[in-house]
């Protein structure tokens, strides 16, 4: 080889290396950036929400919050599985006691973003491990979020990974951080409820988080509970689409941070940063939700110790479930076939 040609070689690599290192340099200064970025974030929305808190306590000293319970140790999802959250909404009482509103069980897959939900009615008919069979929210009542997963776990043969439960404040938090200006909805009749202070009328509207909350807590129609449910799932649909948007999604860290003090949950920070990534690395699409329990499947009974309540044929439930969360029989063989 002539000295020339080696000469131009030494050339060409000492040409290539400031561009290596350029490249390397944006990307570590545009990674640290956005790591910065997601803790201030988060920590903004945290701060806010605990000075709301320990303002609103000093104006209302009769107003306590839930005490922190020790958590449930969470069960770590296998070879990349699917996540399963039982989710809670509570009705967080003066006497600091907590009630059940809204039950749920939330899927989501970090490899492909695929978003499930099973929403389970509160007056639904089940074991509870060592009570009498009651209505599922009568667990929580009974013995906690530890007692309710558990009789969710048992009845419906599902492996719960992790517990979040959340209450009403949270919940308007939630929809004021993502939609500031309102979630758009369409109300097709007259919501009256002179109770709850609900007068909604037909057409569209945005709502706030207050308004919003009362939108999913109305039952004082002839869907009852099952009207509950159906709004409840719209509505998380609704945020859905709101939050995975571009503008959307820069603001889950805040989110996060905002919610937290109103959480109790054994998801770690550091976890639910983690899947805040994976939201934005694969947004959620169509959410597939399912009620629980299906059409067909239950009947009105009255118990003298439970009340009014829904007994299920647990066998269909139970598939139900299981098609929803693991797919049915079909879709495994057309799996297989495409493999």
């Amino acid at each position: 080889m002539s000295i020339r040609k080696k000469a131009n070689r030494r050339k060409q690599k000492r040409r290539y290396r400031p561009t290596l290192f350029f490249s390397l340099l944006v990307f570590l200064i545009l990674f640290g950036s956005i790591v910065t970025y997601a803790y201030t974030e988060y920590h903004a929305g945290k701060t806010e929400t605990e000075q709301q808190i320990s303002a609103k306590n000093k104006t209302n000293p009769s107003v306590k919050e839930s005490p922190k319970k020790d958590t449930i140790t969470a069960k770590e999802p296998e070879n990349n599985q699917p996540i399963n959250v039982l989710l809670v909404g509570v009705d967080s009482s003066t006497d600091g006691l907590a009630r059940t509103d809204t039950i749920m069980i939330g899927q989501y897959n970090p490899l492909n973003g695929e978003a499930k939900l099973a929403s389970i009615m509160r007056d639904v008919y089940v074991e509870i491990p060592g009570r009498s069979n009651n209505k599922i929210n009568a667990a929580f009542a009974f013995g906690g979020v530890d007692l309710l997963q558990e009789t969710i776990e048992q009845n419906f043969k599902i492996d719960i990974h992790y517990y979040t439960i959340v209450n009403f404040a949270g919940f308007i938090n939630t929809v004021d951080t993502i939609v500031p200006n309102g979630l758009p909805v369409t109300i097709e009749q007259r919501m009256f409820d002179v109770n709850n202070q609900i007068d909604f009328q037909p057409g569209n509207h945005r709502l706030h988080g207050e308004d919003t909350l009362k939108y999913v807590r109305f039952r004082k129609d002839n869907e009852n509970d099952f009207g509950r449910v159906r709004r409840q799932q719209e509505t998380l649909k609704l945020l859905k689409d709101e939050l995975f948007t571009l503008s959307g999604m820069s603001k889950i860290p805040r989110l996060i941070g905002a919610l937290e003090p109103h959480l109790e949950t054994n998801l770690r920070t550091s976890k639910m940063l983690s899947l805040g990534r994976d939201f934005v690395l694969n947004p959620i699409g169509r959410i597939e939700t399912i009620r629980i329990p299906i059409d067909g499947s239950f009947q009105d009974v009255y118990y003298q110790h439970a009340g009014a309540v829904l007994e299920m044929n647990l066998d269909k439930n139970r598939q139900a479930i299981y098609d929803i969360f693991n797919g049915s029989e079909d879709e495994e063989k057309s799996k297989e076939e495409n493999i």
